[in-house]
This record gives C-alpha cells, sequence and structure tokens, in this order.
C-alpha cells in the first residue's frame, strides 16, 4: 500500500525584483560547476541550501539560511496541498507534456514490495545527502516516481481544480508549470486511489533511500517518515527515457586488444557512422572507438533476463571483463545526449563510447517488479524533476 499525502509546502514568495528562475534548479546532481555559480549568485536560490556544505560536509549554515529564508518572508506556507507540475518538451522532434503530482510519500523497506527501485546505487551520495537531511529537517528536492494511475474522473477534476502558481521556460526549451490543488475532496480521492497501487522509483534513489535511513533514525516522528515525491502515471504520454551511454578511458588495454575481445564475447559488425545509428534499433548496442571505426554488438548467449538488458551486458562483458573497471583499469563517465558523445569522440576524448538504444519502460517495470535491480546509470528520464518549487519540511 502506497501512501502519498498533501502537506503544507513552503515555496518561494517572490519580491519584486525577483523571478521563480532565480529560486529553482535543476536536481543538484546534474549541475555543473559554471551553471552552479549562476545559480548561486542568487542568493535565495535552492542550491544555496542543496550544494553548500560546511567545511565538515555538514550542512548546519544551511539550515540557517533556510530559517532565514522563512523569517524574512522568501517562502510562504500553504495549508495542506498537492501540487500539478506540467513539463512540456521537445521529445527529438515531437512535442509532449509530462503530467506529475507532487505530495508526500510515505517511506518504507523494499522488501514491502509497495516502492520499488529499478536501480544500484552509489553509497558515498547517500552519505551526504543523509547529512543534508539531518541538519536541514527538510526535503528539499523531490524523488521521481511512476504509478498505475488515477481514474479518468480524477484526472479531469484535478486539471479543473489546479491554480497555476510559477511558469519558466528553461534553456533547453522545456516549459515548466506549477499548480497547487487546495481542494481537500480532491486531495482525498488522490489519496485513496493510490492506496492499492506500487510505486516505482524513475529518478532519485539515492534520496528515496537516504529518506528511509533518516527515518529509521527518528523513529516515532511522524513527519520524518515521509520523503518528498513527483509521481507520474505510466500511461502519461510525456514519460520519455532515454539511454545513458557509456564512454571509457584506459591506459591498460590498447584500442585494438579491446576491439579483439570485445568481437570474442559479442556478436558484431564493422559498419559505417551513418549504418551505426541508422541500424542501432536493430542491435543491442553501437561501438564508436577512438581510431574513427564503428561496430554494431549483440548477446544472445545469456538465458536469464538480465543478459537481455544492454546496460548489464555491458557491465558485465565489456567494462568489468574487458576494461576491469570494477578493478579500477579504467574510467566510464556517462552523457544522455547522444549528440554529445559524437561530438566527444570527435573531439579525441575517450577510447570507446558505447551507445544504446532507448530502455522500453515495460521491462524496467517488469523486471523492477520481479525485484531485479539494473545497472547505475541504466535510464535517463527526461527531463529532469527540477528542486525549488516547493519544500516539505519536517520541524
Amino acid at each position: 500500500m502506497v501512501t502519498f499525502l498533501p502537506f503544507p509546502g513552503y515555496r518561494p514568495d517572490l519580491k519584486t525584483d525577483e523571478r521563480i528562475e532565480d529560486r529553482i534548479s535543476p536536481p543538484y546532481d546534474v549541475i555543473g560547476k559554471e551553471y552552479l555559480k549562476i545559480l548561486q549568485d542568487h542568493k535565495n536560490n535552492v542550491t544555496n541550501l542543496t550544494l553548500r556544505p560546511d567545511v565538515d560536509r555538514r550542512y548546519k549554515g544551511s539550515r540557517k539560511e533556510l530559517d532565514r529564508m522563512i523569517s524574512e518572508g522568501y517562502l510562504k506556507q500553504d495549508s495542506d496541498s498537492f501540487y500539478l507540475y506540467e513539463q512540456a518538451f521537445n521529445d527529438h522532434g515531437v512535442m509532449k507534456t509530462r503530467v506529475g503530482l507532487v505530495g508526500i510519500l510515505k517511506t518504507e523497506s523494499y522488501e514491502a514490495g509497495n516502492v520499488v527501485p529499478h536501480e544500484e546505487t552509489f553509497s558515498k551520495v547517500k552519505e551526504d545527502r543523509l547529512n543534508l537531511l539531518r541538519d536541514m529537517e527538510a526535503h528539499l528536492e523531490s524523488i521521481f516516481g511512476i504509478f498505475e494511475g488515477l481514474s479518468p474522473e480524477l484526472n479531469k477534476k484535478l486539471f479543473s481544480s489546479a491554480r497555476l502558481i510559477y511558469r519558466y521556460m528553461d534553456s533547453s526549451g522545456v516549459d515548466h508549470r506549477f499548480h497547487i490543488i487546495a481542494d481537500q475532496d480532491i486531495q482525498k480521492q488522490i489519496t485513496s486511489e493510490l492506496k492499492g497501487q506500487k510505486m516505482l522509483i524513475a529518478d532519485g534513489h539515492h534520496r528515496y533511500e537516504t529518506a528511509l535511513n533518516y527515518s529509521l533514525e527518528n523513529p516515532g516522528d511522524e513527519k520524518k517518515g515521509y520523503v518528498l515525491a513527483t509521481l507520474v502515471a505510466a500511461n502519461d504520454e510525456g514519460l520519455v527515457v532515454w539511454p545513458t551511454h557509456r564512454l571509457v578511458n584506459s591506459e591498460s588495454i590498447s584500442v585494438e586488444k579491446a576491439k579483439n575481445e570485445i568481437s570474442s564475447a559479442l556478436k558484431t559488425k564493422k559498419v559505417s557512422e551513418t549504418e551505426m545509428e541508422s541500424d542501432l534499433k536493430n542491435w543491442m548496442m553501437g561501438l564508436m572507438f577512438r581510431d574513427g571505426e564503428r561496430f554494431l554488438a549483440e548477446y544472445d548467449k545469456g538465458d536469464s533476463e538480465l543478459w537481455k538488458l544492454d546496460t548489464y551486458v555491458v557491465q558485465e562483458l565489456i567494462l568489468k571483463k574487458i576494461y576491469g573497471y570494477d578493478e579500477g583499469r579504467s574510467s566510464v563517465e556517462y552523457e544522455a545526449e547522444f549528440s554529445n558523445v559524437k561530438k566527444m569522440m570527435a573531439d579525441g576524448r575517450y577510447d570507446l563510447a558505447i551507445v544504446l538504444n532507448d530502455p522500453s519502460l515495460k521491462t524496467i517495470w517488469d523486471l523492477s517488479m520481479k525485484g531485479i535491480r539494473m545497472p547505475k546509470k541504466t535510464t535517463f528520464f527526461f527531463p529532469k524533476i527540477w528542486s525549488g518549487f516547493v519544500f516539505y519540511k519536517m520541524s
């Protein structure tokens, strides 16, 4: 049973010299250094809370900033509310809109089977986010979840009752529209319809697991048992999943030897760059080497469902077995934009780029419901859920 509730959110109270873009930001883990400086030049931007730890990696200074923003009237508190978060965007030439419901989700262990992960996580990231929660006693960024959906009748009521409070077009062309839902009858219906459903974590595994650990540190404190969450219906037409391509460098194996070993482990076909792009959908992956050679690759020897997953084959047979990534003999970076991958390879920055197809949402859902976790960075849900529109304060 999923428990999803309205809450008395704190949100920006914009002054005459402020715009909503002065307060919000993409998630903390996708912000580059230059953009972060631009954001943090605005004193009340959310990144001055989420990405400004003290010397000892704690966030006590950030907590003082949050308290200041409230006391000086830069944040105002709503009565119990849900929020409707629309993002209109261009997905490779097709305009789409994704609709999310923002509320607070009760944390529980994965073993209960109601909140379901789909990827593995990095422990170091979770430690930093736990320090943030301990000091702030507030959820400043939302996890992104997928649920089965609401009834058509309730969906109609949502849009008729939602009141637009913020709007912003970002540099990627994503139109962010943030609404408030204050109708208590509609709020009760939302909570009721979600009770019998499961929720798949699309993005924010680290934040969810950190929130769960935080709740276990504070038994008996009901408010600290919830996490800020944005939930999108599985049948939402704007639910887009991009692959995350792999970029590899290694001083322990030559490009030529790597090509030979990959060709021994997988079925490969040498192709031109144009052929690789046009035929990729019929193969498991594409391979772009530093010397300019291109291959399509397939693996059909595995008998388990995981071996049919491209990122698992890449992880086990290429990154680990051939490049020794798990032993520190190579470095791997991740990039969702294929155009960026091509540019970086043209600049000679990597030994190998592993290009993947768009993940299937059905495959993600089916494997996750069976308790199978995919490798890190298997998916890239576009667009990202931005932070700073609303906070959940627990004290």
